[in-house]
């Protein structure tokens, strides 16, 4: 079986099931340092032609941009939601994942009739729902919404760079690469930074780099 035929299995398993409108949920955003987590809902039509959609991971900036444009021409509806650092650090970043996923499909302009997920269950909601492990390689619906989600996150972490300039947010979008723990010693955390996250909690603690 052809790697994108196997992406719809579990969308025409569902449609068999007389199951309509199916949305594949996903987020990105759960391991950076700082900004929000972003989740997305993605309904797709039966038949619709997304060539080398797969996990956002997986996929460069610009293909993934020229993905995103492709899947909200093509997708029956698409829903985005956003749990921001002030959310994260109130409750927890899982939480905080699964707010912004209830979010995305509550913004979805046609109500879903099943859920599929990336490896969670969103108990909020009383929809039929599956998580499916490595959901964004196995499913068309999922990885649309990866793709979504990382690229929406990552505009606005390009949009927050003229906020807080020097911490390279439109280059690491958030994560803890080299470049931005560097900044984060030279200049302090800034509100979009996630205090509970242990590099910024060590920071602050006068641990870091010692």
């Amino acid at each position: 079986m052809r790697k994108e035929a196997s992406l719809w299995v579990w969308e025409e398993r569902l449609w068999g099931r007389g199951y309509r409108y199916v949305a594949g949920i996903d987020e990105a955003g759960r391991g950076p340092l700082a900004g929000p987590v972003v989740a997305a809902a993605v309904i797709l039509p039966a038949g619709a032609d997304l060539p080398g959609v797969n996990d956002s991971k997986q996929l460069t900036a610009a293909r993934r941009e020229q993905l995103y444009r492709l899947i909200s021409k093509k997708a029956v509806a698409l829903g985005v939601g956003v749990a921001d650092v002030y959310y994260i650090e109130k409750h927890n970043i899982l939480a905080a994942a699964k707010h912004a996923m209830c979010l995305a499909v509550a913004n979805l302009a046609v109500r879903p009739d099943y859920l599929i997920l990336d490896a969670v269950r969103l108990e909020a909601l009383e929809l039929p729902q599956t998580a499916i492990v490595k959901g964004d390689t196995l499913s068309a619906s999922i990885a649309a919404a990866s793709i979504v989600a990382k690229v929406r996150r990552d505009h606005i972490m390009q949009a927050w760079e003229k906020v807080y300039p020097g911490y390279g947010f439109a280059q690491h979008k958030g994560y803890g690469t080299p470049a931005h723990l560097a900044a984060l010693q030279r200049l302090g955390p800034c509100p979009l930074h996630r205090t509970s996250f242990r590099p910024i909690r060590e920071l602050r603690e006068g641990l870091l780099g010692e």
